[in-house]
């Protein structure tokens, strides 16, 4: 319990809460204190190393004294080769008008939604989603309008009906993920086609979080809404970082695309919180972005044999489904044949069995009796984490 402070907080500050991830990790840190061994099927973050050509741009860059401040829209490189890696995917934009590169994901959307959204304007959110959004949505004085989401036939699914009963008069932004975090699901073009008719018939800016785009299956191929039709490009603000297609979690380097108006707003916030990422990690970028993209390649196909490698391993057990993604790097298994709340499982299997795993719940009231299982790391890690959770379900049946 922390004392209340003798320096006032800004009445914001209330409106913010921890991702369920990070009061998970609390939790297991006062396990692993007790002497306890955790093995995490949790976060959302690739083991894999950044590629060496990548890495070794980087410090080319530096040893050239590309140190100093860089460009604070990106840096001239990047942002052609991010206009570059957009056209393999359809899309035109305008390097010098239209890409804002940012530090990270994370901060494209806070820099989106503080560009977008006024006091009491509503944000729409397929539920279940990433827990992440709701503070920034808070901070930028929005107001969380959920769109309920069912699971049908193997997957999860937005209604383009309940997505357009969602927006009420204030409805003004919708975010959407594809691949979507925590639910695997990737939008088919017919899919995206019925909510961007709602999202034009209403009005509507389309946050599109892609940053998953590179990993998918089966044949399911991630298509950005921007590339349906001049009217999608017109409302839709790309966002995307080199995190999980690179595995660059830690060099925070990021952008956004969106009509020159836009990233002209989304512009001004950016100079009021961030310089951008070094120059020295944009010039690396560049070069991801820019070069063979076998590696891409390679992580892919070692990501899909570790999803099936989580089938495998949950097949069988009693009063649990395992629900393939068909992108990302998180399997979603179906416990509402075990009759516990999710968050009760999730306890159960970290307490009891040393497992740690995210319960849907986090993610929404449309998450509930769901687990989301990672397997952005691999080798023995994996195989354990795997062999305490199946134990765990197994138990939790009886």
């Amino acid at each position: 319990m922390i004392d209340a402070p003798v320096i006032p907080l800004a009445d914001r500050t209330a409106l913010l809460a921890p991702t369920a991830v990070n009061v998970i990790l609390a939790e297991i840190r006062q396990l692993q204190a007790q002497g306890h061994p955790i093995a995490s099927l949790m976060r959302g973050e690739p083991d894999f190393a950044t590629p060496p050509h990548i890495a070794d741009a980087a410090e080319a860059a530096i040893r050239a004294g590309r140190t100093r401040y860089p460009d604070n829209r990106g840096e001239p490189r990047l942002r052609e080769a991010v206009v570059t890696a957009l056209q393999r995917k359809g899309l035109e934009y305008d390097a010098a008008t239209e890409v804002l590169v940012t530090t990270g994901a994370t901060l494209g959307i806070q820099t989106a939604l503080l560009a977008l959204v006024n006091d009491g304007d509503e944000v729409l959110l397929p539920d279940p989603i990433y827990d992440a959004y709701a503070s920034p949505i808070r901070l930028a004085g929005g107001r969380i309008r959920p769109v309920p989401c069912a699971l049908r036939e193997g997957r999860f699914a937005i209604d383009a009906a309940a997505l357009d009963a969602a927006c009420g008069p204030r409805a003004r932004v919708l975010i959407l993920n594809t691949p979507w975090n925590p639910v695997g699901t990737v939008f088919t073009a017919a899919e995206l086609a019925a909510i961007a008719e709602v999202v034009v018939r209403r009005g509507l800016t389309l946050i599109s979080d892609e940053i998953y785009e590179a990993i998918t299956y089966d044949g399911a191929r991630h298509l950005s809404p921007a590339s349906l039709s001049p009217a999608m490009r017109e409302r839709t603000v790309i966002v995307n970082s080199l995190s999980k297609t690179y595995a660059m979690t830690g060099w925070r380097v990021g952008y956004c695309a969106a009509p020159a108006a836009v990233t002209q707003a989304m512009f001004l916030v950016l100079q009021q919180t961030s310089r951008g990422p070094a120059t020295f990690v944009q010039d690396a970028a560049a070069v991801a972005l820019g070069g063979a993209q076998d590696c891409v390649g390679d992580m892919q196909r070692e990501y899909a044999a570790r999803r099936r490698r989580v089938g495998d391993a949950l097949a069988g057990i009693p009063g649990v489904a395992v629900i393939p993604p068909e992108g990302g790097f998180f399997t979603m298994v179906d416990v509402r044949g075990l009759g516990r709340p999710s968050n009760e499982i999730r306890r159960r299997l970290l307490h009891d069995h040393g497992v740690a795993v995210v319960h849907g719940a986090a993610y929404g009231p449309s998450g509930e009796g769901t687990l989301r299982v990672s397997f952005g790391s691999g080798g023995a890690a994996l195989d354990e984490g795997l062999d305490r959770l199946a134990r765990g379900l197994r138990m939790s049946g009886r």
